[in-house]
């Protein structure tokens, strides 16, 4: 569905990646310290992952449609507020409600409007999606940067604004599909509580069943935590490297072409595995750049490439993995109640970061990086093993 892809990207440039470009002009325009000007951000992704089991259950009862045009407007509406903001605690109000906006617009939400409209058969259109979401930053930031220089950081918030309610909205309201609106408990609950018990399963299978999710949240959840620090220090990183600031952000700039280039591979294979295989791929892949970073040395340039190639497929696992194990029957829910801790996890951890980064050094950080990385993969080849066991990979990939 390219129009939803289109808007992703919007939603994105507008949302998640706004700091990295409009963080510094705000603080310089209005004398704020910068870590509140970032920490709006780490605000937003608290509201989001507070409000996304709620995302989730109402995307399975009314469909994608109407929250998703919700999105857009609370997104206008925060965007709004933040133009207009001239004292901190507007300013993080507005971060709260672009927060709730980016919780019920993101990919989240958006692959949960994927799996109610297409269900099994969305994983291609899932794999689309995020092929999509990898330009948003290729986009976003240039065109940031260019509408700060054109009309400040207050008109680029408006800017977003605009485009949010004159463009995704009319998209949403008039060209996604309006769908039936479903019963949620007994559905839902018979699929959650019932389906083990359904098939003779003993209670030792239905507690294998609760582990399988539990490990797929924590593996999007570690996964998610290595993104997100790796996002904001990056360059801080490399300096402790004795790499210039310059070409820190050359380094950084291989990541997305990275990401969309393991995601094209991956449309285009995706079909023969099942998507177990895509999480494992992610996992190797994001721990083997993260030990070429900690090595340092003229491979670290190949780190990066084999880092943004494992989060550019991690995208595609995140949505197609709990689809394939646990079923397109709530299936919304399902990703609403995942997508809750990693956004959490996504909210604190670079404050973390930066605590340890000012009282233990770069190393210490990409050390405590590399441990998160190994105990990712480790979750994710648990994952493989109780999925095996539970009989969840024996079904032929979509």
């Amino acid at each position: 569905m390219p129009v939803l892809g289109v808007t992703q990207i919007l939603a994105w440039a507008s949302s998640y990646y706004l700091p990295a470009v409009l963080a510094q002009p705000i603080a310089n325009s209005t004398g704020w310290p910068l870590s509140w000007v970032v920490g709006g951000l780490s605000l937003g992704l608290l509201a989001s992952g507070l409000i996304s089991p709620r995302v989730g259950r109402t995307i399975e009862q009314r469909g994608g449609r109407p929250v998703l045009a919700t999105s857009s407007i609370l997104l206008a509406l925060g965007l709004s507020s933040l133009a207009l903001s001239h004292g901190l605690p507007i300013y993080l109000t507005s971060w709260f409600v672009i927060g709730i906006g980016m919780g019920s617009g993101l990919y989240d939400a958006a692959f949960a409007t994927l799996g109610r409209t297409y269900g099994d058969k969305s994983r291609q259109a899932i794999t689309a999606l995020t092929l999509f979401g990898g330009f948003a930053s290729t986009v976003g930031w240039p065109l940031s940067a260019y509408l700060v220089g054109l009309v400040g950081w207050r008109g680029t918030c408006w800017v977003y604004a605009a485009l949010q309610l004159a463009f995704a909205l009319p998209i949403y309201l008039f060209i996604l599909p309006r769908e039936e609106r479903r019963e949620l408990g007994g559905q839902v609950q018979a699929r959650e509580r019932k389906a083990p018990r359904e098939s003779n399963a003993s209670v030792r299978d239905l507690n294998r069943f609760r582990l399988l999710f539990t490990l797929v949240a924590a593996g999007l959840t570690l996964g998610d935590v290595i993104w997100s620090v790796l996002s904001v220090h990056l360059i801080t990183i490399l300096q402790a490297r004795h790499v210039s600031v310059h070409e820190a952000v050359a380094l950084g700039a291989l990541v997305g072409p990275s990401q969309v280039s393991a995601r094209v591979v991956e449309m285009l294979t995706g079909r023969f595995h099942h998507p177990i295989w895509t999480m494992i791929g992610s996992a190797v892949l994001v721990t083997a750049g993260v030990a070429l970073l900690w090595a340092g040395g003229s491979l670290v340039a190949f780190g990066f490439i084999l880092y943004g190639a494992g989060g550019g497929i991690r995208s595609i696992a995140r949505g197609t993995l709990p689809l394939a194990l646990f079923g397109s029957v709530g299936y919304a829910v399902v990703m609403g109640r995942l997508a809750m801790p990693s956004l959490l996890a996504q909210s604190v951890s670079p404050m973390i970061a930066a605590w340890v980064l000012e009282r233990l050094g770069p190393l210490v950080l990409v050390r405590v990086l590399m441990a998160i990385a190994v105990c990712h993969l480790a979750t994710v080849a648990v994952t493989w093993a109780v999925a095996r066991q539970a009989g969840r990979l024996q079904a032929e990939a979509q």
